[in-house]
Order: C-alpha cells, then structure tokens, then sequence
C-alpha cells in the first residue's frame, strides 16, 4: 500500500472492518475464558485453580448463562475499539509507510500511535462494560461501592448515560493512565505479528499464507505483549469495578494499588488469573488475527476482480 491511497481509502477501510469483524468472531468464540479471567483478578477470596476446573464450578454454582454474561456488550466495544485501532494503524501505515522501509521499529511508533487514538475514544465502553460483566458480583468480591449502580444498567447506553449523570462523565475515564501503559500490549503484538509475517511472506515470495500460520504467529506475537504487561491489565481491571481492599482507599491510583498488591500478596499477585488470561487472549488474538487475514485478503481480491472487469467492459 503506498501513500497515495491515504488514510481515508477503502484499503484502510477494508483493514478496518476486517479486523472488527475478526476480533468480534473470535472473542464470542472464547468468551467463558474471559469470565474466568475476570473472576480471578477481582474476587480475591477465590480459590486459584486451573481454567477448565473454574469454568466448570461457575457453570455448577451459576448457571451456564454467567459464562456469558455481558458478552453483547463486550462484544460492541470490541468493534467500536478495533475498527478504531486497525483503521488508524493501518491509516497512518498507509501514509508514512512503504513496503520498502517497513520495520519493527516503525510498526511499534504506529501501533503506540493507534493504541492512544484507540484508548481515549473507547475507553468509556470498557469501564461500563467491565461493571456489567461484573453485576450482581458485590457479594462475592466484597465491594458492594458499584453494586446498586452497576446493577441499575440494563446495557452499554444505558450505562455510558448513567454512569455520567451519578458519577460525573469524568468517572467515565477511570483506568486511563494503566490502560495508556498497556498501549504497550497491542503495540507489542502489532510489532511481533508484523515482523514475523514479513519474514515469513519473504520466505514464501508470491505464495498466500495458510490460515493456521496466520493463528500460530498471532499466538505467539500475543503470548509476548500479555506476559509483559499482564501486571498492568489487572491493576486496570481493579480500577475500573473498584477493589475490595479494606485498608486501601477506593481513589488509590495505578501505583498506589500496584504497590499495595505487590507489599500484600507478593509478585504473584500481580499475575493472578494470568493462566486463564493467557489461554483466553492467545486464542482470541490468533483467531483474530486468522479471520481478520483471511477476509480483508477475500475482500481485497473482490475488489481486484471488479476492477479487472470494470477495464475490459471500457
């Protein structure tokens, strides 16, 4: 793609979509595995055991149905945010990058760039929806400060509009500053899946990669970013629903309760849930990558097709 075609081409739209589409297909496809992530960062009192066992003790003591609770809007601000996050990467690739001087470094600078566009748009989508996926929980983890808030929201709207009338549209931001620091994570991915795809297709000249290459490189481009920065997404995660900590006010900020965290439950406290957490992103973000591949590679080949005939019929 060269700079002719601008931020506001169909390429870049294509890139866009395809990645929305990929992103919402393959979270809907491991969804329980979120759930279980989010448990065990926010209930402390929970017992830490495998994925597949807390799965099937929240299926038993639940319901079937808590495996998906909020997966709709979850869901919606996914592609809100990665229609965002391709479209700007992919806009700003378009328009200061050439196949010829494409490298890790550029990758990251644009991907760091996306990530920051990508956080201060949706970032209000994430901090409802984490309430919702959370609602009816406070007696579980112990905070009962968003209970009768949280449990007020029938939805992602109806949330955004409350939770900016009751506790100012400011509130709407908690979490910022961490998830700011886990622009890190996408651009990290971006940079590890860009690098390798580019050796690979190097490797492979003309020939089209395979859809299961494309989810063995997107595992691993996302096991790299979520063991680095996995401390800071549940620091996040605490901000967002509120902690339960009895000795920690509930304005304590990133630091402070990362600190808190680490004096009172050592470093393995910082990566609690971060098995589920693994299993989860990895096999999100490869199947994501896959599908995200394989339909702007269909959609750009129809567009190419049309346009050979659109020639001849001239």
């Amino acid at each position: 793609m060269s700079s002719k075609d601008g931020i506001f081409s169909y390429q870049t739209l294509v890139h866009a979509v395809a990645g929305a589409t990929g992103s919402v297909f393959a979270m809907a496809t491991f969804f329980p595995l979120d759930t279980v992530r989010s448990r065990l960062q926010l209930e402390e009192n929970r017992a830490v055991k495998n994925t597949f066992t807390t799965l099937v003790e929240l299926a038993e003591e639940e319901g079937f149905a808590t495996l998906y609770r909020g997966v709709v809007p979850v869901l919606e601000s996914l592609c809100a945010s990665n229609f965002m996050y391709f479209y700007t990467f992919h806009g700003l690739k378009a328009l200061r990058t050439t196949s010829a001087n494409q490298n890790a470094r550029r990758d990251l600078l644009l991907a760091s760039v996306a990530g920051i566009v990508n956080v201060f748009t949706t970032t209000p989508l994430w901090v409802v929806n984490t309430r919702l996926k959370m609602k009816g929980l406070s007696s579980r983890t112990g905070n009962r400060a968003t209970e009768h808030v949280a449990d007020q929201y029938s939805g992602l709207l109806d949330g955004l509009v409350k939770m900016a009338q009751q506790e100012g549209v400011t509130s709407l931001w908690n979490g910022t500053i961490p998830s700011l620091m886990l622009v890190s994570n996408p651009a990290i991915q971006f940079m590890t899946y860009e690098a390798i795809k580019r050796r690979l297709q190097a490797a492979y000249g003309n020939q089209q990669l395979s859809g299961l290459v494309y989810f063995l490189v997107g595992a691993v481009a996302k096991a790299v970013a979520t063991v680095i920065t996995y401390p800071l997404q549940l620091v996040q995660t605490k901000l967002r629903h509120g902690h339960n900590y009895q000795d920690l006010p509930q304005s304590a900020g990133t630091i402070r309760l990362a600190l808190y965290i680490l004096k009172k439950y050592g470093v393995a406290g910082l990566y609690k849930g971060m098995e589920a957490k693994l299993l989860q992103t990895i096999l999100t973000a490869a199947l994501m990558f896959a599908a995200y591949e394989k339909i702007a590679n269909f959609v750009f080949r129809l567009l190419l097709n049309q346009q050979k005939i659109s020639s001849k019929l001239r």
